[in-house]
């Protein structure tokens, strides 16, 4: 059975552990840093309504975790729910879990948009994303970061 939760304190150090698989695989553009994983643990943790974080659990047992950010899309015209981080430790992937969290997720935000980035080269996750009903994006990302006080 799958549990989908709010991200607690005590899931720090498990977070931070999947976050450093998640970011040194070729799934992900950059390879992180611990401050960045510091930081998006913290706004997860936080009364933030940029950024949320879950733990997903299969049988009581943690089997990956997620993080979304919530925005308005001018190109929808309506709310947008990012799929920031989906990782599923690699004992529970193919096993439905992480569509399993896409169809909560939709059922949770049912009037919004749902936006994610996958790198082409991911072959499987291209895969179960199209499955899932999620379109191309015709045009390349672009990111600028923010100016150093």
């Amino acid at each position: 059975m799958i549990t989908i939760r709010k991200m607690e304190e005590t899931d720090r150090a498990d977070v931070k552990r999947m976050m450093k698989f998640f970011y040194s695989s070729p799934a992900v553009f950059t390879d992180g840093s611990e401050d960045i994983f510091e930081k998006d643990i913290k706004e997860c943790l936080s009364d933030s309504p940029y950024l949320f974080g879950f733990i997903i659990e299969s049988d009581g047992k943690m089997a990956g975790y997620a993080m979304v950010s919530k925005c308005f899309n001018t190109e929808f015209g309506r709310r947008c729910v990012w799929i920031e981080d989906l990782f599923i430790i690699p004992e529970y992937r193919r096993t439905g879990i992480a569509s399993e969290f896409v169809d909560w997720l939709r059922a949770e935000n049912s009037e919004c948009v749902i936006r994610l980035e996958v790198e082409k080269e991911n072959k499987p996750a291209v895969s179960a994303y199209s499955r899932k009903g999620f379109k191309d994006v015709p045009y390349t990302q672009k990111y600028i970061l923010p100016i150093e006080e």
